[in-house]
């Protein structure tokens, strides 16, 4: 093989590898849009149930207590940036 068709073979690897990893991605992604969905729903079925306000005051709490940590971690459902 010369080197011209070395090249080629290695770009067409390349091509192989990239498009693999594309699809790879593509189906993280959806998975991540189905685990979203899924704890959307979970949340809003717990929003529902009696006690859930004073569990989450309860969390606040906690939270207050231990900023340094749960900041980070928690902000009344939603994951803080």
């Amino acid at each position: 093989m010369n080197m011209k068709g070395q090249k080629q073979s290695r770009i067409d690897s390349l091509e192989k590898r990239m498009a693999a990893t594309t699809n790879v991605m593509q189906q993280v992604i959806n998975e991540l849009e189905n685990i979203k969905t899924m704890i959307f729903g979970q949340q809003e079925i717990l929003k529902q149930l009696e006690g859930y306000e004073d569990a989450i005051a309860e969390l606040k709490k906690k939270v207050a207590e231990e900023p340094s940590e749960g900041e980070k971690a928690f902000s009344y459902g939603e994951a803080s940036e």
